[in-house]
């Protein structure tokens, strides 16, 4: 079996993905979904739901506001196939990089035909309490 270019590229694709949830400008943030993402993308988790970049970009501006000083990091382990990916990721104090994390979660990703996100489906694998 042979991977196509954004199977292969699944670590670099998971690593925007990060960025974008890290990025704190909003005209930078809004940029790195527009390159990155379909238009149409959506997203869904537990917790919360977008169906296009805007709501995608307004759900990553909540959880920054709802976590200043925080960052999520990517975990070991991205794997992609058939236009899939799966990572794990971690959000984390970035003022107490010494405590845990206040959460784990793993992100599923399909692939546009282009090569862009299409969809994400995010679960939580653990939560502070």
């Amino acid at each position: 079996m042979t991977m196509n270019a954004p199977e292969k590229n699944a670590l670099e694709i998971a690593r925007n993905y990060i960025a974008c949830w890290n990025e704190i400008d909003i005209d930078r943030r809004r940029a790195l979904l527009e390159t990155h993402w379909q238009a149409q993308a959506d997203y869904v988790d537990p917790l919360m739901a977008g169906a296009n970049l805007l709501e995608i970009e307004a759900l990553i501006a909540a959880v920054q506001a709802r976590f200043p000083g925080h960052s999520f990091t990517l975990k070991e382990g991205t794997e992609g196939h058939n236009g899939r990916i799966r990572f794990s990721w971690s959000l984390d104090d970035n003022n107490a990089p010494q405590m845990p994390a206040i959460a784990h979660g793993t992100d599923f990703v399909t692939l546009g035909a282009d090569g862009r996100i299409a969809h994400v489906t995010g679960f939580l694998d653990q939560v502070a309490a």
